[in-house]
């Protein structure tokens, strides 16, 4: 499993578009904190590009690298290694890659300029959201066949959660306005990685005008504490449960 994920590793970190993604991530993070004095809003303003590039770029080449490297994924099933190890190789292998871009381009920055508990939040936040968007690449790949609709599936999964799922969460109180939805609302936010992220990171900031409803609801009824463990936890099994569904899908898999 870890051979794997090392020639994994060294293949995808001669990627051009690994090292376009990270120069890109360095870029916006120096641009952000070197015009700006004030490190909170620094902070606010990486959060807000990180939740829409890490998910787009994390899900997409996750899953383009996995059917790019098909033929080898076949080669190594024709070998007496155990198809849990060969994903979990792959996983490792992309997860480790795509985070250490993210170190580079974000986490560096961060301790240089914003090193504190938000900064600190960002970091592991950024990464946990970078996994869980791994972890569903590699669902959506293990589904279909087809290049083209695994893709499709990735862009798809990526617009609903950055996009409209926090329309129907506004829909949801409009129609429910009278109702106490408090419950609900936590349930509704459990559903989404981008927004459990974004509550982890702003928590820490205790800007609720800048986290909508669902932060807003956080930090009222569970304060930042209560709220950043529910997160964190939430945002692991993020990442469980779609590679475990991919792991019971790649181990029936007709290759």
């Amino acid at each position: 499993m870890l051979k794997i994920a090392k020639y994994i590793i060294l293949d995808i970190v001669r990627s051009k578009v690994l090292l376009a993604y990270t120069l890109l991530l360095l870029a916006i993070s120096l641009t952000i904190f070197l015009s700006d004095a004030d490190v909170t809003k620094g902070l606010v303003s990486i959060t807000t590009v990180i939740l829409i590039i890490i998910p787009l770029v994390s899900i997409v080449y996750a899953t383009t690298y996995y059917f790019n490297a098909a033929e080898f994924t076949e080669m190594l099933v024709s070998q007496p290694i155990s198809r849990r190890n060969i994903l979990l190789g792959k996983f490792i292998g992309i997860s480790s890659s795509i985070l250490l871009a993210f170190f580079i381009g974000v986490c560096i920055p961060v301790c240089l300029f914003a090193f504190s508990a938000t900064g600190i939040t960002l970091m592991i936040s950024g990464c946990l959201l970078t996994l869980s968007f791994i972890s569903l690449a590699f669902l959506t790949s293990t589904i279909t066949r087809d290049k083209a609709k695994g893709i499709g599936l990735a862009l798809m999964l990526w617009f609903y959660f950055s996009i409209i799922f926090d329309g129907l969460v506004l829909l949801f109180l409009t129609l429910f306005a009278d109702y106490p939805l408090e419950k609900a609302m936590i349930v509704l936010t459990a559903l989404n990685p981008i927004d459990l992220a974004r509550i982890l990171i702003l928590l820490q900031l205790d800007i609720s005008a800048l986290m909508g409803y669902t932060g807003a609801l956080y930090q009222q009824f569970f304060g930042s504490g209560v709220g950043i463990v529910f997160s964190l936890l939430m945002q692991t099994i993020w990442i469980i449960v779609p590679l475990f569904f991919a792991l019971k899908i790649f181990k029936k898999k007709d290759l």
